[in-house]
């Protein structure tokens, strides 16, 4: 999957939209969000890819991203655990996949190394992660 932007750029950068500064009445999550998206992708981590693309913010850049993550560990983790990031690009919309066949076939391949794959989970955590691939949208098995 080749991604075709520019990683040492922020959100902001690509996207040439400001969200100016948050208000001291903004919830911590709020201040997140808009602090990341002055960021540099390259210098995202696992949860700051699952914190915004969970809220469904900036997805044409940061599904990429979350799914670059996802090939080299279908578990990829963040704050929570293992399997939150995959839990996250679950929650994105099913139009968005429409439109990014190739990135849907990568999910895909997630999604079955991730059933497939031997974990030392601990038992929060792989029932957790079983929670989650029983919840995987019906247009991203099969077809």
């Amino acid at each position: 999957m080749k991604i075709n932007f520019d990683r040492r750029k922020s959100l902001q950068e690509l996207e040439s939209e400001d969200w100016g500064e948050p208000e001291v009445s903004e919830s911590s999550l709020i201040i997140s969000y808009m602090r990341l998206r002055r960021v540099a992708l390259q210098d995202f981590t696992t949860e700051n890819l699952r914190m915004m693309s969970g809220q469904k913010i900036s997805l044409f850049f940061l599904v990429p991203l979350a799914l670059e993550t996802l090939d080299q560990d279908p578990l990829g983790e963040g704050d929570f655990y293992a399997g939150d990031l995959l839990n996250a690009v679950f929650s994105v919309p099913e139009s968005y996949w429409r439109l990014h066949t190739e990135q849907c076939e990568v999910l895909r391949r997630v999604i079955v190394r991730a059933k497939t794959m031997p974990t030392d989970l601990d038992e929060r955590e792989s029932t957790a992660l079983r929670n989650d691939l029983k919840r995987i949208p019906d247009f991203l098995i099969g077809t």
